[in-house]
């Protein structure tokens, strides 16, 4: 009797809509990010330790795999060279979210002074370097497998799927390889399972726990800039008898100024070109053949992109023709602006307070930093998130940025970026 009665409650339930099970709780996700917080910040403190460069990760990608099959997902390794993919099926059937977290270092000495500092060398286009993880990368990582450990717990609650996209060379791949999101999407992580939305999370010197993002662009696009130039080579004390590289180069870097700041409006679209890299010479009484700069550009606008190209290589090869030498500009490694969906960018914003309350912005400023995260944001709707990460006794104008050898963050503030990660993905899930 007593199991008939049941029964009948249960089919009465149903028909009146009631749900068949219920989703998990804000207090059961809060709970969650808690307990696992001490995880998340062992795994960035050994990430941070040994960092690796774009397509090297393959100890951070091996670390990521086995915590993900602990977890019991089902999980795709070697995706766009060294990345990591894990599936998380709910226990009801549903639309299918991807998180997306990067995995790759910089060729940056740290200088911290942290005890899990990177002491780490590695080879970069033929350069033994430093490596450092200077972006904030293996924060980026630990946060992500703490949501995947947080959502793995509620799994038989979940209405959907979640991916776990660990991706490899954000940065960039070396000159005359391919890496990175592009690499990623070529190898499915879009459609295996076919994903409905995307969303990711960038730590930096902002104020701890903030969140902030804008609708429509809101990441500049870039590309990489190398010039060449072929002179001939003399002796220092005779500069006229060849072509004087160190003039040259002064004279390139000026003239690139002047275009980025001169001959363009940056009040109607900002642009940045910067010269990163000036690379002449062996010894001091030499003037060499042979110069290489390398820099990047940023822009918000494809007529701005191309206008600053056509500029750029016009002026390097008239400052090339007035020395005698052969002077050219390449643009290569493009990234897109990275376009927040407006729909996505207007309900997400009730998921991030729930992660950080009245610490949350959706009108952010535009960033001049890039993101191959656009990529995927052109392929399906996304959501690009920024979380502040400062220490509370670090001033906001003397906050090492990103790629700074002093870069640093708070690690309480992991936490909030796990629950953001979890929010954005189950109220995702949940939206009829």
């Amino acid at each position: 009797m007593i199991g008939r009665i049941s029964t009948l409650a249960l089919v009465a339930g149903l028909s009146m809509g009631a749900p068949a099970f219920a989703a998990p709780s804000q207090a059961q996700v809060v709970a969650a990010a808690k307990a696992v917080q001490p995880k998340v910040v062992a795994w960035r403190r050994d990430i941070h330790e040994h960092p690796e460069l774009g397509n090297q990760e393959v100890r951070t990608a091996a670390l990521i795999a086995k915590e993900l099959k602990a977890l019991g997902l089902e999980v795709r390794e070697g995706v766009g060279k060294t990345g990591v993919v894990g599936v998380l099926k709910g226990g009801k059937p549903g639309k299918v979210v991807a998180l997306r977290a990067d995995m790759d270092g910089l060729p940056v000495e740290e200088k911290t002074g942290l005890p899990f500092a990177s002491k780490v060398t590695a080879t970069w286009e033929g350069r033994t370097v430093p490596v450092m993880h200077a972006c904030g990368h293996d924060n980026h990582v630990a946060m992500l497998l703490g949501a995947a450990t947080v959502l793995a717990g509620m799994k038989k609650d979940i209405a959907g799927t979640v991916v776990f996209v660990f991706q490899p060379a954000e940065e960039g791949p070396q000159a005359g390889e391919e890496g990175g999101a592009k690499l990623m999407i070529q190898d499915g992580v879009l459609d295996k399972p076919k994903v409905d939305a995307i969303f990711g999370l960038h730590i930096g010197p902002g104020d701890a726990h903030a969140l902030n993002y804008r609708p429509e662009g809101f990441y500049a696009s870039s590309d990489r800039l190398t010039i060449t130039v072929k002179g001939k080579q003399t002796h220092g004390a005779r500069p006229w008898a060849g072509v004087d590289m160190a003039s040259v180069a002064a004279d390139i870097v000026q003239a690139v100024n002047q275009i980025a700041a001169r001959q363009v409006d940056v009040g109607a679209s900002p642009s940045v070109v910067t010269i990163a890299v000036i690379s002449m010479g062996m010894r001091q009484n030499i003037i060499p053949e042979d110069l290489k700069m390398e820099g990047t550009m940023r822009t918000f606008s494809k007529a701005r992109h191309d206008d600053l190209i056509a500029r750029v290589q016009k002026t390097v090869a008239s400052i090339g023709d007035r020395y005698g030498a052969k002077a050219e500009a390449v643009f290569s490694q493009p990234y897109p602006v990275t376009y927040n969906d407006p729909a996505l960018s207007a309900w997400v914003k009730a998921s991030l307070e729930k992660a950080s309350p009245g610490k949350v912005d959706d009108k952010a400023a535009l960033v001049t930093g890039a993101e191959d995260f656009s990529m995927y944001a052109e392929k399906v709707p996304a959501v690009f998130v920024q979380l502040g990460g400062r220490k509370a006794d670090v001033s906001a104008a003397g906050a090492p940025a990103n790629h700074s050898p002093y870069f640093d963050v708070d690690e309480a503030t992991l936490e909030t970026g796990v629950k953001a990660e979890v929010f954005m993905a189950l109220d995702y899930l949940g939206r009829k």
